[in-house]
């Protein structure tokens, strides 16, 4: 509602002419965004020989080498079974390999090659030249807003999962 002056006719904003986004955008709006963002990183990771969702298995690894598929899968929120076949095409690629674990052979551990360091810094660079696409417009403070607002709403919904994945008690 715009204000009125002391004759009684509303007065006009000063501010910018924005549009008006309620709650209901969200979630359509983030998922467009977000399905705009993996399509220009994916095409900036074809040239390194890395396909969709490649990327988050490598950076993973690089930060913690030696991890299981189950816990790779946990980490990066996809199912077991997606995550043991991005593994095996990944070591295909030889980005890659699975050892038994030293301590228990039932285990069976993931790792990166040399390919797969090598590639640590194209992805980075991948990735940064997405984000300078999609900020292009954005002040400092924009994306740093952006950003913490994001990981807000992340830290809700993972939340809301936990709660959703606990049995409930008797």
């Amino acid at each position: 509602m715009g204000k009125k002056s002391k004759d009684g006719k509303k007065q006009k904003s000063k501010k910018k002419d924005h549009t008006e986004y309620t709650v209901v955008d969200l979630s359509p709006a983030l998922i467009q965004a977000a399905r705009s963002m993996r399509t220009v990183l994916s095409r900036n990771l074809l040239e390194s020989g890395l396909y969709a969702g490649q990327d988050g298995v490598i950076l993973l690894l690089a930060e913690s080498d030696g991890m299981t598929a189950g816990g790779l899968a946990q980490k990066l929120g996809v199912k077991a079974p997606t995550m043991t076949r991005t593994i095996g095409r990944m070591e295909a690629q030889g980005f890659l390999e699975r050892k038994a674990d030293a301590d228990d052979a039932r285990l069976t551990k993931v790792y990166l090659t040399e390919l797969g360091r090598g590639s640590v810094q194209a992805i980075e660079m991948a990735a940064s030249a997405c984000d300078r696409l999609a900020t292009q417009e954005f002040s400092e403070k924009e994306i740093r807003n952006l950003v913490r607002l994001l990981k807000a709403m992340d830290g809700n919904l993972q939340a809301e999962a936990i709660q959703l994945e606990e049995p409930d008690e008797i």
